[in-house]
């Protein structure tokens, strides 16, 4: 049954036994023989001293008479002890009197007793007799070999050990005889009679009891196996019913798959004619998407090219007019061309994310710098419905994230712009933080509020919470809806919770990543001053714009106290309703500078020490009112640097000779005269063939080229231009109503440096040209 003697468990046993056995009796014998080997360095050199107290008073006698010959008899004795070596006699003077001496034996074990004992040892007396205890007389000096009593040591040494392993070996055949008949011979007869049970009747077969083991565990273990056994039999009984059973359900189960067969052929041919019609289905759905986005990209053209013209013209008219109706009417007029712009900008934005065409920018920007923006831009709008719009940004928010700031910007502007629309009292609140790789914003109003109806209705397109909202509030009812699909696209979330009457609360969480750059915080001996100051509150605590204010304040470390309790350091009052009790407030101050926090940010500084707080809170606005109100420089870091267009625009920009490329007659009529306004000289051409031809009669600094023009469009007229060495360095400005996804990489791969849409914008426009105009040359040495 096993393979090897060594397999079985008596041996395994025996061995494990013997071993730890033979480890202690080595460990004991070794402790016994250093016993011993103590003893016999104790044992030689009480028995070397014996030998000198016998010699010592012979000797002495010796000695004190002077006789040689007693002398040699004397050492003669002594060397006949087997470990003596050598002995002499000394007189006073230390010259020998007697010596005798032999060699000591060789042995093949002499190395090891001379590591024990060391190869000899030298023993004296000091001679004298006890009527002249005073008069020295000399010493008996005797070397002794150690190796007599090493010899002996380890004879007794290694009869311990050879006695200690006959020892265990008998132990080990004893305990092999033991286990073999106690445990191992049982177990082999348990173990050839399970062998002998056949597989295919387990259940018949009954294991015997072992002699002498009926009590033990060997008893038990067969009593548990022969219980197995029976409790298998049952089961084979119930295993062989179930087995009939089974053929009987088998027999109808293969009648049932046979019909079941049978309809899923019939099924699988239906859904085969299905799959057909679905894939003609979906082959016309993407033949109807790009028929639509090519009527998009047409539409988008066609109806921009005109709205450009409308409100060029409308923006002309609005520059001359002096009478105020007329202005009235061109602005309500002007108001309305932009409002249809935003509607069909709206209409593309969901088309391109519908269509998966809109590209999303991962560049860094200031989250907190486009709140502010925001805030400041719906600032003049939310005064207007005489609400308040409250900006609480987290002052630990990181200065820098990587995204897209224009859509980011877009949602914000959307949920801003409803929420301050729908809010007849109370306030608007945009609160924005950061926490485990997100941003979170939060626009709430305490507007009209939604019903649990309205909100499954708000992200869908061209509808409002409910009809009376369209009625009474307008809208088209498509902001709510981009504003969901740019945040799914930028694989954020957002969420709304609103009750009617109580207000709106929307939710969106963006996973923008932090920029890896150093935050803007203000010099550290200005903060030092402002907390040494502190600042004085006389804002109530129902302020909407307090909280904001303050959490900045101790962002920064700076000490806020009640105006009334301390009446020293920087005054932060707010005008409020009451403009006159501020000011009387003010006046009355004895501390050092003011700070008047001023909801339509037109309130009047009466002295240099006071400054004007605009809100929504502008944090940099902020630091720098504190700084004039402490008498400080307001040159701090928390100001923004000039970006490359703010540094472009500083340049001079000189008149220059502009060739705009125009096929539609009011559009000239309106770039014309924006350019001229600005400065420059203007030619036209009215395609592309007529630019090539007039920039071969004369030289311009800049051309201006529309796109979708007849005879030649802007993109092959550019590619000639590229393809002449003279023009290789003409800038030229793509101006195009496309705004679909490529139209930008179209124009730019054609040759062209830049890229601005219609209509036209003054700003926009002013900017590309600063960006491309070829720079003034410095005058030379001596000229």
């Amino acid at each position: 049954m096993f393979k090897s003697f060594r397999q079985r468990l008596s041996f395994r046993l025996t061995r494990d036994t013997v071993l730890v056995a033979m480890a202690l009796g080595l460990l004991l014998n070794l402790i016994q023989i250093t016993l011993d080997y103590f003893n016999a360095r104790d044992a030689m050199e009480q028995e070397v001293r014996a030998l000198m107290e016998i010699s010592h008073s012979p000797a002495s006698q010796i000695a004190y008479n002077i006789d040689i010959r007693l002398a040699e008899e004397l050492l003669d004795g002594l060397l006949r002890h087997p470990a003596t070596i050598d002995a002499r006699i000394v007189d006073g003077d230390g010259q020998t009197m007697s010596a005798a001496s032999q060699s000591s034996p060789a042995s093949p074990y002499r190395w090891m007793s001379d590591f024990l004992f060391g190869p000899s040892r030298v023993f004296n007396e000091t001679l004298q007799v006890p009527q002249l205890a005073d008069l020295p007389l000399g010493q008996l000096i005797l070397t002794i070999d150690t190796y007599h009593y090493g010899i002996q040591f380890l004879t007794r040494a290694g009869n311990t050990l050879v006695i200690g392993l006959f020892k265990s070996l008998v132990l080990s055949l004893a305990l092999l005889a033991i286990f073999y008949f106690v445990l191992t011979r049982p177990m082999v007869s348990l173990i050839n009679a399970l062998s002998q049970i056949k597989a295919s009747s387990p259940e018949k077969v009954r294991l015997p009891v072992p002699e002498n083991h009926r009590g033990d565990e060997i008893g038990t273990m067969v009593g548990i196996i022969n219980e197995h056994l029976e409790n298998m039999e049952s089961s084979v009984a119930r295993l062989r019913m179930a087995e009939s059973t089974m053929k009987n359900y088998s027999n109808q189960l293969e009648r049932e798959v046979d019909d079941r067969t049978r309809e899923i052929s019939e099924k699988n041919e239906a859904l085969q004619r299905g799959n057909r019609a679905l894939v003609k289905a979906k082959e016309d759905a993407v033949r109807r998407a790009r028929a639509r986005a090519n009527f998009l990209a047409s539409m988008s053209h066609e109806i921009r090219t005109p709205l450009n013209g409308v409100l060029g013209m409308l923006g002309l008219a609005l520059e001359s007019e002096k009478d105020a109706g007329q202005r009235n009417r061109i602005e309500i007029a002007m108001n309305a061309g932009e409002s249809l712009l935003d509607l069909l900008n709206d209409i593309l934005d969901i088309s391109k994310v519908e269509a998966g065409k809109l590209s999303l920018e991962n560049i860094p920007f200031s989250v907190r710098a486009l709140i502010e923006e925001c805030a400041t831009l719906h600032a003049q709008q939310a005064r207007r419905r005489q609400i308040d719009l409250v900006n609480e940004t987290d002052p630990d928010l990181p200065e820098s994230f990587l995204g897209d700031p224009t859509r980011t910007r877009q949602i914000l502007n959307n949920l801003l712009s409803n929420a301050i629309k729908f809010t007849d009292r109370g306030l608007v609140k945009v609160r924005t933080s950061y926490s485990t790789g997100s941003l979170r914003m939060e626009v709430i109003d305490t507007g009209i509020g939604m019903s649990r109806k309205g909100l499954h209705r708000i992200f869908s397109p061209f509808s409002q919470a409910d009809s009376d909202t369209t009625r009474l509030y307008g809208g088209t009812g498509l902001g709510l809806t981009l504003c969901r699909q740019l945040i799914e696209r930028m694989h954020g979330q957002i969420l709304v919770d609103s009750s009617e009457g109580t207000g709106t609360h929307f939710t969106v969480t963006l996973p923008l990543p932090v920029h890896e750059q150093a935050g803007q915080t203000p010099p550290a001996a200005d903060l030092e001053v402002l907390r040494s100051t502190g600042v004085a509150m006389a804002i109530p605590q129902a302020h909407p714009h307090r909280l904001a204010i303050e959490s900045q304040l101790r962002a920064w470390a700076i000490p806020v106290r009640s105006a009334s309790r301390h009446p020293e350091g920087i005054l932060l009052v707010s005008t409020g309703d009451d403009e006159v009790a501020a000011r009387a407030f003010v006046h009355s101050w004895r501390g050092q500078g003011v700070i008047l926090a001023d909801p339509t940010g037109t309130a009047k500084a009466d002295s240099p020490r006071h400054c004007v707080l605009a809100i929504p809170l502008r944090r940099e606005d902020l630091f720098r009112c504190l700084s004039t109100a402490a008498g400080l420089s307001t040159e701090h870091p928390l100001q923004k640097l000039p970006g490359p267009d703010t540094a472009t625009q500083k340049v001079q920009i000189p008149p220059l000779n502009i060739l705009l490329v125009e096929d539609n007659q009011v559009n000239q009529l309106v770039a014309s005269s924006l350019l001229k306004k600005l400065g420059h000289r203007v030619d036209h051409a009215e395609n592309g063939q007529r630019a090539i031809e007039a920039l071969q009669k004369k030289t311009y600094d800049l051309v201006l080229m529309d796109c979708q023009m007849p005879v030649m469009d802007g993109y092959k007229a550019t590619q000639a231009i590229r393809q002449n060495p003279d023009w290789q360095n003409l800038s030229v400005i793509a101006v195009t109503a496309n705004v679909m996804q490529g139209d930008r990489e179209a124009c730019l791969a054609s040759g062209m440096n830049d890229y601005i849409t219609k209509p036209y914008n003054r700003e926009q426009l002013k900017t590309a040209i600063a960006r491309w105009a070829p720079l003034p040359q410095a005058p030379q040495e001596g000229s």
